[in-house]
């Protein structure tokens, strides 16, 4: 029977072969589309998830009051990890995390390489896969390193890596204890190329016992059968009797499954994060499938009067309704398979362009049989979706009234179709908002003045020789016109590495403990960043030699402080005692989402890890760049010249934003194409139920355009229904987005005007070629048989 109803199909799909190509496009596109989106859901939802421990694996955070917000950050002190380890049994292991970067050389050849210093349980927490190498006896001495695969090529070629030694910034030389296959790309830890032992890090002085600096990551293992619940109250006070009576930081721990996905606080407690988006794009998955499907309903009821006989000769020859159920959902079985093929086909080719667009590696794994019993799945419930309708619709016909000739179709199934693309074009209609929207909120942002001039500006890292040489270089630069200014600071102008609680100044109150970004910079900031000075001056260190105290605030620390004259006011940080020489207006080193916090800018006597040029605009950017190489070149020779543009930098800050409104478009784009397949269906079956109508109408007189109108104007109002469904429910669905920026959108008309007059002009397109063939064709064939 399976096999008859499968023949039966196949010679439908041939006899019908305009429709049959639209019901396979539009199923085609709308299960490739659902196919990539949940590839990047199966990716975001998989995130460390490979690990065997992973519910016994933490992340330790800190909570606290800060102002009248209690925070959560994940940055601890460096003998947190030990103490915890020293006084509870229930962890069994730990292993602090501090991501750096190092020159490696080999004989002649030098590499730049991104990695961490961990302890030596790290690699038994997590299941990295070691080549070469033994997890249990390795990054135990302060003289070897793990470095992956692909490092141990660039650096050794085809030779074995294990036991070779190489420098580190070449000073320190290190043998290679490990060779660790390349991280994946579900992992927070996918960029590190090397990992040197935490013993290695107390030689070289970057380690220390301070139980207030919160600088580096720190996982712990619990023992089997040990709750989150009961670890989070007995560590919570770890810091606190570490760091005396005042100290008011509490401990948590933060469960691996949630690291990815869930990592949004408020008030202490998790609300929320990138699960929302996964969430979201998930439901859009589902949408763009069930629109497909609808789209396959109309197209498929669209031919009913044409199957209406044949339905009616294989009831009178005794076939059972069922078994006229099992026929058409054998055809959109089949339809679905053959859609389902195309369709993973076209996902194969379109794969890595959408991991480019969402800057993740995504593959699908054709070897795996769990792909392949889930692309089964996939493709029989999409069918049966599609086929339901169709299947139980086409089987209620009526023998006797279909064989004699007065079958009509009833108002309430016609009346069902039209809900259908009413359905369509208002999940079509609030993607088209949601996107408009999204990518309106992203112009506002970049729109939003920044507080310093991005062109012409690059920041260097401060590696190997260039601080002990940065005054020489400054020199060169300024001397050969290469800069009209340079400026060493402790970070780059569009990012903060430093906030603190702990400044004093006169009148703050005993309980403030409002964090305050923290900048350090030795001179002419102010004209080297462009930042626009608002009170005072900029920091000067020949005019001025005590500018190594000097401090410039920014508007929002002036008002936090409640300074009338901030000019000459004392501000204690770290043990100095600053004077302020200047105010700046906000600029946006966080988020360009949110406001500006409160900043400040530490003279001279802080610390440095990157020089920023502003270049001579006489000069090209290529000139100016290669005489900069050049200089440092001669100055560091040892490190390759890299560097990063200010404005290249700002711009990364909407990188994430852009790529969910591309994608956002993208499926907006298919959706609308769908729907409009389904609009044609729809168009051809009222055509075809019209035909004698519009033939009477022709011979007395009525003109294409007027018959076109009459057509078309059931459609229009379809979309004009679905706009006053769509034009709430998506204003509330971005009124919710939005919350999550302070810095914000308002949502006006014009983004719903444009949406309701695209979804309209488009449909009406679609239908009106429907239309037009109708109103054109030859009266005498509709009227030939009355």
């Amino acid at each position: 029977m399976i096999k008859n109803y499968i023949k039966i199909a196949w010679r439908n799909l041939l006899k019908n072969k305009g429709y049959s190509i639209l019901n396979i496009t539009g199923l085609a596109i709308g299960m490739a589309a659902a196919m990539l989106i949940l590839s990047w859901v199966q990716n975001e939802r998989s995130f460390d998830l490979f690990h065997h421990k992973k519910d016994q694996l933490f992340l330790v955070g800190n909570r606290a009051n800060w102002g009248d917000k209690l925070q959560v950050w994940f940055y601890t002190p460096k003998p947190l990890g030990p103490a915890a380890k020293a006084e509870f049994p229930e962890i069994a292991h730990y292993s602090r995390y501090s991501d750096n970067s190092f020159l490696f050389s080999v004989g002649d050849k030098k590499l730049k390489g991104q990695g961490a210093f961990v302890d030596s349980a790290f690699l038994s927490m997590f299941d990295f896969p070691l080549l070469e190498g033994d997890k249990e006896h390795i990054l135990k001495t302060p003289t070897e390193i793990v470095i992956s695969q692909s490092l141990a090529k660039r650096l050794f070629g085809k030779e074995e890596a294990l036991g070779k030694t190489l420098k580190i910034d070449s000073v320190d030389v290190v043998t290679v204890s490990g060779v660790l296959a390349d991280m994946p790309g579900n992992t927070r830890f996918t960029d590190v190329e090397f990992l040197l032992p935490w013993k290695y890090m107390e030689k070289i002085g970057y380690s220390d016992d301070y139980w207030s600096n919160n600088s580096v990551q720190t996982y712990v293992e619990l023992n089997p059968g040990i709750s989150k619940e009961a670890m989070d109250r007995k560590i919570k006070d770890i810091t606190k009797r570490h760091n005396g009576p005042e100290e008011d930081t509490e401990v948590l721990l933060h469960a691996l499954p949630d690291w990815w996905l869930r990592s949004k606080f408020e008030n202490g407690k998790i609300v929320g994060g990138r699960i929302d988006m996964v969430n979201l794009f998930t439901l859009i998955a589902v949408f763009i499938l069930v629109i497909a499907c609808i789209n396959f309903m109309n197209i498929s009821t669209a031919r009913s009067e044409k199957r209406a006989k044949e339905v009616g000769i294989r009831k009178v020859a005794g076939a059972y309704r069922v078994s006229l159920i099992g026929q058409f959902l054998s055809e959109s079985i089949l339809i679905a398979a053959i859609s389902g093929v195309i369709a993973l086909f076209i996902t194969w080719l379109a794969l890595p362009s959408f991991g480019n667009l969402i800057s993740r590696r995504l593959a699908v794994d054709f070897g795996h049989f769990q792909f392949w019993l889930n692309a089964v799945g996939f493709i029989l419930i999409t069918g049966l979706l599609a086929g339901s309708f169709p299947a139980f619709f086409l089987s209620s016909f009526q023998p006797v009234k279909v064989l004699k000739g007065t079958f009509k179709q009833a108002k309430a199934t016609f009346s069902l179709r039209k809900i259908l693309v009413v359905i369509q074009f208002t999940i079509a209609i609030i993607l088209i908002i949601s996107t408009l929207a999204v990518h309106k909120q992203i112009q506002y942002a970049k729109d939003r003045e920044n507080g310093y001039d991005k062109n012409n500006v690059v920041y260097i890292s401060e590696e190997g020789e260039v601080a002990k040489n940065s005054k020489l270089i400054k020199n060169e630069l300024l001397q050969g016109g290469v800069a009209v200014s340079v400026t060493r600071s402790n970070s780059p102008i569009t990012e903060s590495w430093s906030n603190s609680n702990g400044f004093w100044w006169q009148g703050k109150a005993p309980n403030d403990k409002t964090l305050i970004d923290r900048m350090c910079a030795d001179e002419h900031i102010v004209k080297t960043a462009g930042l626009r000075l608002v009170a005072g001056r900029d920091m000067d260190l020949t005019q001025y030699p005590t500018d190594s105290t000097a401090i410039l605030l920014n508007e929002s620390a002036v008002r936090l402080m409640g300074f009338k004259d901030p000019i000459g006011q004392l501000i204690k940080d770290n043990g100095i005692e600053w004077h302020v020489v200047g105010v700046v207006a906000d600029f946006i080193s966080r988020s360009p989402y949110e406001p500006v916090e409160p900043a400040v800018i530490e003279g001279a006597k802080g610390w440095f890890n990157v020089m920023h040029i502003k270049f001579n605009p006489a000069l090209s950017t290529a000139t100016a760049l290669a005489k900069t190489e050049a200089i440092f070149k001669r100055y560091n020779p040892n490190y390759p010249f890299a560097y990063n543009f200010v404005d290249k930098a700002y711009a990364a800050k909407f990188k994430e934003s852009e790529q969910t409104g591309t994608m956002a478009a993208l499926f907006a784009f298919l959706t609308i194409f769908i729907s409009c397949l389904g609009l044609f269906g729809l168009a051809a079956y009222m055509a075809e139920n019209r035909t004698k109508e519009i033939g009477v109408r022709k011979v007395l007189g009525a003109s294409v355009f007027s018959i076109t109108r009459l057509l078309s104007k059931e459609f229009a109002w379809l979309v004009i229904i679905s706009c006053l469904v769509a034009f709430p429910i998506a204003y509330w669905a971005m009124d919710k987005f939005l919350e999550a920026y302070t810095y914000r959108i308002s949502l006006g008309w014009g983004l719903f005007i444009i949406a309701g007059l695209g979804a309209l002009i488009l449909a009406l397109l679609t239908v009106s070629s429907q239309a037009i063939k109708a109103a054109i064709a030859n009266p005498i064939d509709s009227l030939r048989d009355e």
